[in-house]
């Protein structure tokens, strides 16, 4: 969230090795990532760069599970940024959703070309999967206007619980309806 919004925020009882890949590209984005213990505090600018290029691998490698979250980040970001996802074929389900709002993304096969936009338009969308409805909760967070996202209780509920109290806590504007 910290990441799309230009946020800042602190994640504890956190196992920091499991989270190096991400964290890695999150730096490269532009955000200031500090360990200290089992916590990481994130701090981002407004406008993330872009990402020259994130290759989904099974573990250690970077997560297949958080493609669509940091996709939803370079959507907005300066740059271009090239998703190849190598674990999970058709795991693009997020991407038409990502376009309604005004991201600009071709796929073709298992890559996918993100060229930033310099704004994502709140609208309807609906959740085809658990991790693409994540990400477009993070890209309603980004959007200008509102933006519904349909299918929360079928898809985003099972694997993130409450996640819109959470993210009012960082300070989101966002409610169930």
């Amino acid at each position: 969230a910290a990441a799309i919004t230009g946020g800042s925020v602190v994640l504890n009882d956190v196992i920091i090795d499991h989270l190096k890949l991400v964290s890695s590209k999150l730096s490269e984005s532009g955000c200031i990532i500090t360990e200290y213990g089992d916590s990481l505090h994130i701090t981002c600018g407004r406008k993330p760069k872009a990402v020259e290029v994130i290759k989904t691998l099974p573990y250690p490698g970077f997560a297949t599970d958080m493609q669509a979250q940091m996709m939803a980040v370079m959507t907005i970001a300066k740059g271009t940024s090239i998703f190849i996802e190598t674990v999970f074929e058709s795991r693009y389900k997020h991407v038409s959703e990502l376009m309604k709002m005004g991201a600009n993304i071709k796929v073709d096969g298992r890559t996918a070309v993100v060229r930033g936009v310099k704004k994502l338009t709140g609208t309807e969308v609906k959740a085809g999967d658990l991790r693409g409805g994540a990400a477009l909760v993070l890209a309603g967070l980004a959007a200008e206007g509102t933006t519904v996202v349909d299918n929360v209780k079928l898809h985003i509920d099972r694997g993130y619980d409450k996640l819109e109290n959470k993210l009012v806590k960082l300070g989101a504007d966002i409610r169930r309806v």
